[in-house]
């Protein structure tokens, strides 16, 4: 991968996760009659958080400190490692399936870590509840992606990207059974209803928010951020390996600059669908969750099971 395709990926998830934020912010206003923020309003809250003064407590250890800064990180370097509008450049190490999924987990594990740092109870119950349904999604997500490996014959993104569309022939099924449980893990993952709410502030219901609750400033816009970046690496995971339609397959400007273009479009699909699911449904009780990943993985024991 050149110098130039690193920079393009780099800075493509930061760039355009606010902007999905802000997508399904404004769709879920107009399907509840309200006008809404404009589309732009997460740059200007992530500007404000920046500019603010922080408030750490005394209690607050490297960890609380450092954590935004490895949870951020986390996320740039995994857009780095998956196929965003282009299906070359391999990494045999970086782009397997397993280095980002775990890698994704390293990130997961640091946030919750700094929820229960600095001994507050929300906190502590937070960081609880999201490695309960991280453990759980965990099945789920790694025999989403590995029955596509199978059929690809690689465990590298790129080189599943690269391969032929799979919504044909005998494959269709399988991978149509894969993206379903894949998108039940999104939703976990990603927390957004019906596991988690992410507008929601009330005690009982907190899981994301309550981890990062004692945050403030620019370590908060940092976790902000980061939570943003982790729903559109989801996005483009989901789009250009279950639907690998538009990839640049070299260099040429006008194939990276479509798909650019079909990888925005894809990504305002999700967005769309995830406001639809937000403004049609309640958030289930903590309880009931176990049974929805239960069923994820499920549906992709049955998809590696239909592979022949």
């Amino acid at each position: 991968m050149t110098l130039f395709m690193w920079i393009l990926q780099a800075l493509f998830i930061p760039v355009v996760s606010p902007l999905c934020i802000g997508v399904i912010k404004k769709v879920k206003a107009h399907l509840q009659n309200r006008q809404g923020a404009s589309i732009f309003q997460p740059y200007r809250d992530l500007w404000k958080l920046f500019h603010k003064d922080e408030v750490i407590s005394k209690d607050a250890s490297w960890i609380f400190l450092f954590a935004p800064f490895i949870v951020f990180a986390v996320t740039v370097i995994i857009g780095l490692c998956i196929p965003l509008f282009s299906s070359f450049g391999q990494s045999s190490f970086f782009g397997d399936m397993l280095v980002i999924i775990y890698t994704l987990a390293l990130a997961t594990f640091f946030l919750a870590l700094a929820g229960i740092d600095v001994g507050s109870a929300f906190g502590g119950f937070g960081s609880s509840r999201e490695m309960t349904l991280s453990a759980l999604a965990e099945g789920g997500f790694i025999f989403s992606l590995l029955t596509l490996s199978l059929i690809a014959g690689t465990t590298n993104v790129f080189g599943i990207a690269s391969h032929a569309s799979f919504l044909s022939g005998q494959y269709l099924i399988p991978v149509l059974l894969a993206f379903v449980g894949f998108f039940i893990v999104l939703l976990a993952e990603t927390a957004r209803f019906p596991f988690d709410n992410p507008a929601t502030h009330l005690e009982l219901t907190m899981i994301h928010e309550a981890m990062i609750l004692e945050y403030s400033g620019k370590r908060l816009a940092l976790m902000e951020w980061a939570s943003s970046n982790k729903l559109v690496i989801f996005f483009a995971l989901g789009a250009n390996l279950f639907f690998p339609v538009g990839l640049a397959s070299d260099m040429h400007i006008g194939a990276l600059f479509l798909g650019m273009l079909l990888l925005l479009c894809k990504l305002l699909g999700f967005s769309l669908v995830i406001a639809l699911i937000e403004s049609s449904m309640a958030k289930f009780r903590f309880f009931r969750l176990p049974d929805l990943l239960l069923a994820s993985f499920i549906f992709n024991a049955v998809a590696i099971g239909l592979i022949h």
